[in-house]
């Protein structure tokens, strides 16, 4: 400010309003103030005009005034865009843009930020952003100190703040672009004011998304950020423009200096590692954030790997203290000097050197930027060397990425192992290694697992890199320190972990398997691990997984197994829990320390499925058979074959429980001796290096020692349940009966031991029950699983000797059981047949009465052969019959006989012969009998029966019992000694019952009892029937036959015919009836006479007239009535049966042969004489005359021979049938019904008060054997 006498006097605003209220300072007095061009008057200074010399009430004051102008502004601007409709810069920049960017008016429009009044920021912070789009002059923007201010903002309404920040913090030329860097953080303005995750999210999200973190209070990956570090950024802003707002308050046309400020160090962060967007601490501790999203984790790797090079090459710094004050012109050794001196310095000096004004000053620009810098951030944190803690967070933070990543990282090569291995050998090297408190091996070794299980092919470069051979350094050192007392949390219970990881990975190489192979420490610190697993589950069940990766090579399984990998796996089997598993409990390994032990156990149960090579397809490994012996010895064949089919909880469960089946006896017993076993042998491989020399495979069971075990069956439990569904039937029957083949010699050196000495041994006495056991089992395998039969062909040999065991009852009647079964089998009957072996079967009928049923039964089935009928015959099968048809005292025995005797009878071949044969012993109406109803059979060779057929008594069946047992007791006795003996009957034998003597038999029909019974009904009428008419019409054409014998055929026949005239239905077709006929004309008068009865009893069949009426009937017939007076009678009454049919043939016949003359003159009387009944025989010959008249071709021709008679008029007019009696004739109402002998006729069974003799062993009681 001028006085009136012109001299120049600096003055406060304050101290000018004093000076004005006084009077002292008018309108014309000229005043200069910073940022004027020269000295003006009061009134041409618009700060002064509206501070002091304007008067009266306002319109508006400067809040609203700026707010008004800041709105016109941004209209003007949005009216005139920086960029039209294709979006293309426009040039040059708009009038309105390009004024307000004018030094002159824009840095006192960014000032108005300072007001800090919510509006006009706001206002400011939109018009900014409007000017500023593609505006030339927006690198240098950060001159204006645009951006401390705006920052220093304690406002809430940040939005429009944010999006301009967002457009401008990169585009500030604050730096050169040598030594701007690609980091986001050294390319934006606000790096030195906001933390550098706050920098990246407001590049990386929306302004609306920044906001919400400037605001808010987060503390996450990506942002950590609150209302304290906002407070403290305003603070250093603050007093970082500490010289310039004062003056800026008195003098509004005060420009700002630019003045870099120093980094601010936020104490939330001094513990923080900041990579890429986030922050590793935050990042790495997945239990607050399990799964935050990496945005770009290949980046984000390329990230990391860069600052574990820079840390692990981390050094002091190159300048010092003194040196930076030096620089700045301060002076040392005074302390340290406050940040405002340090400050005003680097000012001053900044101003004199920098490049745009001194051309020259460039480097020393730069040395005043870097001293400056140094000085401000010294009180950060500062590490000579390597942080282990970041180096931590950095390895953590790619098994994050690898774990979480892996599609986005699975092609790439990591290029990290270099340092990896390096810090891996460093720390496994470290002789403190145990007792650090950042220790690096497991954040490392954990990495080595994660790169390698994301990329398999990793394996092969970590190979490359001697990575296989620093883990297993890594793993020895660690395995050497475990113990019982380890905890999860161990350091060196987590590098093993991760270690066997690693190698479940590299597994799957080949070179990787050949290096692994080339260590043989590994699988034995692999055991190691194992054999402390009770302690660290977790671990335990790590190595197992590595275990079954090994099983992938023959080689790995085979050093695994010596090393005695099994005595571990096996182990953990026994801690499994399976009424956890079907609880339906919500579980977790997390918060249950049984599900851990359930897992690890199912996870051995695959680890010893692969090393024994039982699993397919994609799980399919080498099989080894020495480790699957051990197998099978130690948990059984059973369990060890299910571990290729069954899922693990399912043989869990079974080791675990009590189990008996056919295959397996598993119990408390069991489960001890194994235990106790395996925990021994794993003491002995630990610390002796030694364990049991056949890993296993030979050991026994105490309860299974006692047990008779075939084909892997435990046989006494299989024969309690029989209906047991086995594996392979087969295979089991298979292994019966070479078990059986091998006790064979045995048994018959006990038959030949017990017939001579009668004693067993001890020996003996183990050994036969067992092979009784076994031919249960065969049989009960047989029976109950179809198929499984055809196994014993090509064994009958041998199964039918031990039919002959006679020592051992229970042997021959299971044996016996055997065949049986085998029977319903049409390839083992054929086998059979060819052994040639029956004789073995035969003698049990006698040698063991017990099984006699069932004997019976095999031979009813195997006489489906004809083959084995022939060799049954041969080999006196029928004598052994007999005798039990005979003489044996149970029923159904007898019945099952007859029934089998029917059956070989019905043979085509054999069976003739066989009916021949018993022909010998039995009438032939026991085989009939046997063949229509077996008990029947028994019921008649027990009575005394007296009809047609039959003729038997009690001295004819004694007769038979007494020598069908001698022969076979003979043939018996000679079978014994060779089974190969044949039975025939001699030559001389001959029947041994004796039928009636005298009596006349024809067709197996005695006649004089048939014509006693004519009712009776045969068993074979026919047959009979055609051998009747045989032997009638034999004697019919004899000259002098027997007059009783033709006396008794004549009258059976009319019998038959009476009782049976269904009969006389097929006497035509026989071709009999002709000679009947023409034995009416015999010379002898008996003759015609029987011929006469017999052609009556035929003239009732309609069949058997018309035959007759196309023979010459009538003429013999007169012949016959006039040779024999006596049967006019009879033969009316046939002749008028034969007219009653209506044959036409018949009618012409006696026109011819004169019949009607000669009937009317027998209705005269004349030739009536003699008989009994004339009146009758008239009656039938009216009755014959009145058919004949009816006759349609001749009728006229009677009529006209009747109407000359005479006494034909006494007879026509009336009926005569009341002169007629009818005879009732046997049959007419019932035919044929069964056959007599097993019903009905003269029969007596006498009760016997004793009883009957007792089947023994031995044989029958009564009969020496």
């Amino acid at each position: 400010m001028l006085t009136k006498k012109g001299v120049a006097h600096m003055v406060f605003m304050r101290y000018m309003q004093e000076l004005w209220t006084k009077g002292m300072l008018n309108a014309k007095t000229r005043c200069w103030a910073q940022g004027m061009d020269g000295w003006r008057p009061l009134q041409a200074i618009p700060q002064l005009k509206w501070c002091l010399l304007a008067s009266g009430q306002a319109v508006l004051n400067e809040t609203d005034l700026a707010t008004l102008i800041l709105n016109m502004l941004i209209t003007m601007c949005g009216y005139f865009p920086s960029r039209d409709q294709d979006n293309a810069i426009i040039r040059p920049l708009p009038r309105v843009k390009r004024l307000l960017s004018d030094s002159s008016c824009l840095p006192h429009i960014i000032q108005l930020l300072l007001t800090f009044d919510p509006i006009l920021v706001e206002k400011v912070a939109i018009l900014l952003y409007h000017v500023m789009q593609d505006n030339p002059q927006l690198p240098r923007l950060y001159l204006s100190g645009v951006f401390f201010f705006i920052m220093m903002y304690t406002g809430s309404n940040v939005l429009p703040v944010a999006r301009f920040l967002k457009y401008t913090h990169t585009k500030q030329a604050f730096k050169s672009e040598e030594s701007k860097g690609q980091d986001i953080f050294q390319r934006s303005i606000l790096g030195h004011i906001l933390p550098e995750a706050m920098v990246c999210y407001l590049e990386n999200y929306e302004p609306e998304k920044f906001s919400e973190i400037f605001l808010g209070e987060f503390d996450t990956p990506e942002a950590i950020w609150s209302s304290e570090m906002r407070r403290l950024m305003i603070e250093k802003i603050a007093a970082h423009l500490a010289d310039f707002t004062p003056r800026l308050q008195s003098n509004t046309r005060a420009l700002y200096q630019y003045c870099p400020i120093p980094v601010i160090n936020y104490p939330q962060l001094e513990n923080e590692l900041f990579c890429n967007i986030y922050y590793l601490k935050q990042l790495c501790d997945t239990l607050r954030f399990p799964d935050w999203p990496i945005k770009d984790p290949v980046k984000l790797l390329k990230d990391t790997l860069d600052a574990w090079k820079k840390e692990v090459e981390k050094k002091p710094p190159m300048m010092s203290i003194d040196d930076a004050y030096e620089v700045l012109n301060l002076p040392q050794g005074q302390g340290p000097h406050d940040e405002s001196k340090i400050r005003k310095a680097y000012f001053r000096l900044a101003q004199k050197y920098h490049p745009d004004k001194n051309p020259e000053g460039r480097d020393m620009f730069e040395k005043v930027n870097k001293a400056y810098e140094f000085l401000c951030t010294k009180s950060a944190k500062i590490v000579d060397g390597p942080d282990p803690e970041n180096i931590i967070l950095i390895l953590k933070t790619q098994s994050i990425l690898f774990n979480r990543h892996k599609e986005d990282l699975q092609p790439y090569k990591y290029a990290g192992y270099p340092m990896l291995i390096r810090t891996i050998t460093m720390e496994t090297s470290d002789d403190l290694l145990f007792s650090k408190e950042s220790p690096l091996l497991p954040a490392a070794v954990e990495l080595a697992f994660h790169t390698v299980n994301c990329s398999a092919l990793n394996a092969e470069e970590l190979r490359r890199e001697n990575g296989i051979e620093v883990l297993q350094e890594a793993f020895s050192r660690c395995v050497a320190v475990l113990n019982r007392s380890s905890k999860p949390s161990d350091m060196s219970v987590q590098v093993c972990g991760h270690i066997s990881k690693c190698y479940s990975v590299a597994a799957q190489f080949e070179e990787c398997r050949e290096k692994i192979t080339e260590m043989p420490g590994i699988i034995k610190d692999l055991c190691r691990v194992l054999y402390f697993g009770k302690s660290i589950p977790r671990v335990a069940a790590l190595g197992v997984e590595c275990v079954s990766s090994f099983a992938v090579d023959f080689w790995l399984q085979t050093h695994l197994f010596q090393a005695g990998i099994l005595w571990h796996l096996l182990g953990y089997l026994f801690n499994y829990d399976y009424t956890l598993e079907e609880s339906g409990i919500q579980k977790s390994e997390e918060t249950n320390q049984q599900e851990v032990a359930n897992s690890l156990a199912k996870l051995s149960v695959h680890a010893l499925s692969r090393l024994g090579g039982y699993l397919p397809e994609e799980q399919a490994t080498p099989e080894n058979p020495t480790i699957r012996k051990s197998l099978a010895g130690m948990l059984t064949p059973y369990v060890a074959r299910k571990l290729a089919v069954v899922s693990a909880t399912e043989i869990l469960k079974m080791l675990n429980s009590n189990t008996e089946n056919p295959y397996l006896i598993w119990n408390n017993c069991t489960r001890a001796e194994l235990l106790e076993f395996l925990e021994s042998q794993q003491e002995n491989m630990i610390k002796k290096g030694d364990c049991d020399k056949t890993y296993g495979s030979e050991f026994v069971y105490s309860d299974h020692a006692k047990e008779l075990i075939v084909g892997e069956i435990f046989v006494r439990v299989y024969n309690e349940v029989p209906t047991f569904q086995l594996e392979v039937p087969k295979a089991f029957a298979a292994s019966l009966l070479d078990y059986i083949g091998s006790q064979a010699q045995y048994l018959h050196t006990f038959m030949a031991i017990t017939h001579a000495a009668k004693v067993e041994s001890e020996q003996h006495g183990d050994r036969l029950p067992r092979v009784e056991m076994a031919l249960e089992a065969l049989r009960n395998v047989i029976k109950y699983n179809t198929g499984s039969e055809s196994e014993c062909i090509g064994h009958f040999k041998l199964i039918f000797s031990l039919l002959r065991v006679h020592g051992a009852g229970q042997v021959q009647q299971l044996a016996l059981e055997v065949v049986n079964i085998v029977t319903s089998n049409q390839d083992c009957v054929n086998n059979i047949a060819e052994s040639m072996v029956l004789s073995n079967l035969l003698a049990l009928l006698h040698s063991l009465p017990s099984s006699r049923q069932l004997v019976l039964e095999t031979l009813y089935a195997l006489t489906s052969s004809t083959k084995i009928i022939k060799e049954a015959m041969a080999k006196g099968a029928l004598i052994y019959l007999l005798d039990m048809f005979c003489n044996s005292t149970h029923p159904q025995v007898r019945a099952q006989t007859a029934e089998l005797f029917a059956k070989m009878t019905a043979d085509k071949l054999i069976g003739p012969k066989v009916r021949l044969t018993l022909m010998k012993f039995l009438p032939s109406v026991f085989m009939d009998a046997m063949r229509d109803n077996p008990e029947a059979a028994v019921h008649i060779f027990e009575g005394t029966h007296e009809n047609p057929e039959l003729i038997w008594n009690d001295s004819s069946r004694d007769k038979v019992s007494i020598t069908v047992r001698e022969m076979m007791l003979e043939h018996f006795k000679n079978q014994r000694d060779n089974p190969d003996v044949n039975w025939k009957l001699p030559e001389d034998f001959t029947v041994v019952f004796g039928e009636a003597e005298g009596e006349l038999a024809v067709g197996g029909v005695f006649l004089r009892i048939f014509i006693a019974q004519p009712t009776w009904v045969l068993r074979k009428p026919r047959e009979f029937l055609i051998a009747l008419l045989e032997k009638l019409t034999e004697l019919l054409e004899k000259n002098n036959p027997h007059g009783e014998t033709l006396e008794t055929l004549t009258m059976a026949t009319v019998c038959l015919f009476s009782a049976q005239p269904q009969l006389a239905d097929q006497v035509p077709p026989l071709g009999h009836l002709p000679k009947v006929i023409q034995a009416m004309n015999h010379r002898n008068n008996a003759i015609p006479k029987s011929a006469i009865r017999v052609i009556h009893v035929l003239s009732e069949n309609e069949l058997c007239v018309r035959a007759m009426a196309s023979l010459e009937t009538i003429g013999p017939l007169m012949n016959g009535m006039k040779k024999r007076p006596d049967t006019v009678g009879l033969a009316c009454e046939a002749i008028n049966r034969m007219f009653q049919k209506e044959q036409s043939e018949l009618v012409a016949q006696a026109l011819k042969a004169d019949l009607v003359p000669y009937l009317l003159k027998l209705l005269e009387g004349i030739g009536l004489e003699n008989l009994d009944s004339p009146a009758a025989t008239k009656a039938q010959i009216v009755k014959a005359l009145k058919a004949m008249t009816r006759s349609l071709q001749h009728g006229e021709q009677v009529n006209e021979i009747l109407s000359r008679s005479s006494v034909w008029s006494a007879f026509k007019d009336q009926k005569h049938d009341l002169f007629i009696s009818d005879s009732q004739t046997a049959g007419y109402l019932t035919g044929p019904g069964v056959a007599g002998y097993l019903t009905t006729g003269t029969s007596s069974s006498v009760m016997s008060n004793l009883p009957p003799p007792v089947d023994h062993e031995a044989g029958d009681v009564g009969y020496p054997t």
